[in-house]
């Protein structure tokens, strides 16, 4: 085992890579078609019970906890609810339906059956080997599912518990930094490299009115200036959140070592970049608006 210092920043662009072929499930038509033949057609609906069902059949409070993000309202409109549609082990089945479907259709069978595919899986398996449960409830979640046999799906299963190890990390971050929810989203925004707000609005429950206390809350803290630019103050803060979440998202990096978060980096480009280039993300979903 390669227990090497890695270069600061080096997890966090592997991770970005991994999580931007995990999240492109979310987007796809045959995760709408999955949910739909169980009986669960609102769009947030599926949202909330394919990233929640690991979890088991919890309610509104539980998923607006692990979430973070979501107005709890818009939450409590599906959950509980959706379990009395379909069970979480029926929507993981699901799930996992809709993504080998749309891997191959975003990526090729060839790249899907190629020998850097199981490469890669081979790689994030092993970084996993290094999470942690405590205090992470999304991925331990996760952890306590089967690792699937077919190696495309191994190395999704892989991003998905190396995406929610980070982002339960990421959470507590938010939380001592003082950020509710919709304030991260906005800080996040107004770097240019978040959720559009019209995508807020339409996927976590946020009014404009929402949006704009939240700007109001953030210029009284001296985070954001009069035209929602981050302030210096702003700038320092959401560089420090990233910092302490690397820290924190640390072990399975430093698990794979230099040599092998640089080879899992590149192979996750490659795929990222394949999916992308096949519209896997609507073309407005970053920006400032």
């Amino acid at each position: 085992m390669t227990t090497a210092v890695l270069e600061p920043r080096a997890g966090r662009r592997c991770h970005n890579l991994l999580n931007s072929l995990h999240a492109t499930h979310f987007f796809s038509p045959e995760l709408a078609e999955e949910l739909a033949a169980l009986g669960v057609t609102h769009p947030r609906a599926v949202n909330f019970a394919v990233r929640a069902a690991a979890l088991g059949p919890v309610g509104a409070g539980t998923v607006t906890a692990a979430f973070y993000n979501y107005k709890h309202e818009l939450v409590a409109r599906h959950v509980p609810a959706v379990w009395e549609t379909a069970s979480p082990r029926d929507v993981l089945a699901a799930r996992l339906r809709a993504v080998d479907a749309s891997m191959r259709r975003l990526l090729g069978v060839d790249a899907v059956e190629s020998g850097a595919m199981a490469e890669a899986a081979e790689l994030a398996l092993r970084a996993t080997e290094a999470c942690s449960r405590p205090g992470r409830p999304l991925y331990s979640a996760h952890a306590d599912l089967s690792v699937p046999g077919e190696p495309h799906l191994a190395y999704w299963y892989a991003t998905t518990l190396l995406r929610e190890h980070r982002g339960d990390g990421h959470l507590a971050v938010l939380v001592a930094a003082g950020l509710d929810g919709l304030e991260a989203v906005v800080t996040h925004t107004a770097t240019g490299r978040g959720m559009h707000p019209k995508w807020v609005f339409a996927t976590r429950g946020w009014s404009r009115d929402d949006w704009d206390a939240a700007e109001e809350r953030l210029r009284e803290r001296g985070l954001l200036d009069a035209a929602g630019e981050p302030t210096a103050a702003g700038t320092a803060l959401r560089a420090e959140i990233e910092t302490r979440t690397d820290h924190l998202d640390r072990a399975p990096y430093e698990r794979l070592g230099t040599d092998g978060v640089t080879r899992l980096t590149e192979l996750a480009a490659g795929f990222a970049r394949t999916a992308v280039a096949a519209g896997a993300f609507p073309a407005d979903l970053i920006g400032r608006g």
